[in-house]
């Protein structure tokens, strides 16, 4: 074949789509249940929004982006993250005028040219939320509840909570000149990733995965025990409000998150079912970011979460809900001359809102029925024969069996009784004799209309 997806691409394919809306329709609904409203942005953006917030020195800046230039000379980047946008956004549109809080949803594919892996591509998929407006720590405590209530109501129990504070403008400069300080003593130990992290970005050192910079980096000073006043506040009642809440967590001097818009708070939900990518989802504070990008002076603070990653792990522990829709009748012909009545019947059934489907290939009575099995139907309608000269189908109950007479102008609401008292039974195994029309009239009418 010429041409295939693009590597660190998938698509989404019919016998997998019904996984991810499933995933999309619960987070939409714990969402909604704390009074989040969606926000959908371009798929693209200015490049230097992303620029300016992400920061120039970060690796998604530096080496992930997507980034081309259009025809009227404006250099434009695919979404690699959606803070930037939601921001954005909410100071063009003026969101905030509204409200003295504005809380936001979002369910969205992101690109990154990333080497691909599991749970890792370069166009993935994100949802997550972004609250702005308030500067205390109750809204810090409700992000990452939101977050974990996402998490529980998929069933998933084994998430670790890890908890940090990344300080703010008055004390991260002083502790970073300390940290790079020491760090040139340790400088020849590093990464070469981390070395050039040295001087430029000093925090994502202590980020770093590598064994070589964790070795070297194990006595390093964690900017947790150099909080100014206000932080060290804001960081003990976000514990309390947890601890109230009965909500475990783990305090991670090494959490610094990728992104340089980040203060005070961070966090990460940790899975053990996903390897050396473990975090299912990932957030903090940003009260400087919406000022830094033109609005007003304006806290916030949201949350991240890979919706390949929760995938992963909903298929590990087996906790998928549900199935792939299906078809509740199919409408069956006898006879080429009865097509455009059988195709009435099926219009009329989907207009009450039932599914419903038919044959397109003009194919036998027995095929249509084999068809109809392969499609697991609740209802088979038969349009033809002695029933239909007399103003009526033929209903079979493929779960049951049975088969009733039934006049076309009743045929709506009894199909509707058998769907629904089928809704919460399993469906019967069959074999291929049980799959014909019993006691069928095969002698053929003529075309009449319905």
């Amino acid at each position: 074949m010429k041409f295939r997806t693009i590597r660190g691409t998938k698509d989404i394919l019919p016998n997998e789509a019904y996984q991810w809306q499933f995933v999309e329709a619960t987070v939409r609904r714990i969402f909604e249940q704390f009074n989040y409203r969606e926000i959908r942005t371009p798929m693209f953006e200015e490049t230097a929004l992303f620029a300016r917030s992400i920061g120039e020195l970060t690796d998604i800046v530096s080496k992930e982006m997507y980034t081309f230039t259009d025809r009227g000379g404006t250099s434009l980047t695919l979404k690699p993250e959606m803070t930037a946008s939601v921001i954005r956004a909410y100071i063009q549109h003026n969101l905030g005028s509204s409200a003295p809080l504005t809380k936001l949803f979002y369910i969205s594919p992101m690109f990154r040219q990333e080497r691909p892996q599991a749970g890792r591509l370069r166009q993935f998929h994100q949802f997550g939320a972004e609250a702005l407006g308030s500067q205390y720590p109750e809204i810090d405590a409700e992000v990452i509840l939101l977050a974990l209530s996402i998490y529980k109501a998929f069933g998933i129990e084994e998430v670790t909570l890890k908890l940090n504070s990344l300080g703010c403008e008055k004390c991260r400069p002083a502790y970073k000149m300390l940290l790079q300080s020491e760090l040139r003593k340790v400088y020849n130990d590093l990464s070469p990733d981390s070395q050039h992290r040295v001087e430029e970005n000093p925090l994502r050192v202590l980020d770093s995965k590598d064994p070589q910079d964790r070795a070297a980096t194990t006595n390093m000073p964690l900017i947790k025990d150099y909080l100014c006043t206000d932080c060290q506040t804001h960081f003990q009642e976000l514990q309390s409000l947890l601890n109230a809440s009965g909500i475990a967590f783990e305090i991670d001097g090494r959490l610094v998150r990728g992104l340089d818009y980040y203060t005070k708070t961070a966090f990460e939900l940790i899975s053990s079912h996903l390897g050396s990518q473990d975090a299912l989802a990932g957030g903090g504070r940003y009260d400087l970011l919406t000022q830094e990008l033109g609005g007003k002076p304006t806290p916030g603070i949201g949350f991240a979460a890979g919706i390949e990653r929760l995938l992963l792990v909903l298929d590990k522990q087996k906790l998928f809900r549900g199935g792939s829709p299906q078809t509740s009748v199919f409408v069956a012909s006898l006879g080429n001359d009865m097509i455009q009545n059988a195709f009435e019947i099926a219009r009329r059934i989907r207009l009450a809102g039932i599914s419903a489907e038919m044959d397109f290939h003009r194919r036998s009575l027995k095929a249509q029925m084999r068809e109809a099995d392969r499609q697991k139907v609740n209802v088979v309608v038969l349009v033809g024969g002695d029933e239909w000269a007399s103003g009526a189908v033929l209903v079979k109950d493929m779960r049951s069996g049975e088969q009733h007479n039934v006049k076309v102008a009743e045929l709506i609401e009894f199909i509707q009784q058998i769907v629904q008292a089928q809704s919460d039974k399993p469906r019967d195994s069959r074999n291929e004799s049980e799959l014909s029309i019993q006691g069928l009239s095969t002698k053929e009418h003529g075309t009449s209309k319905i």
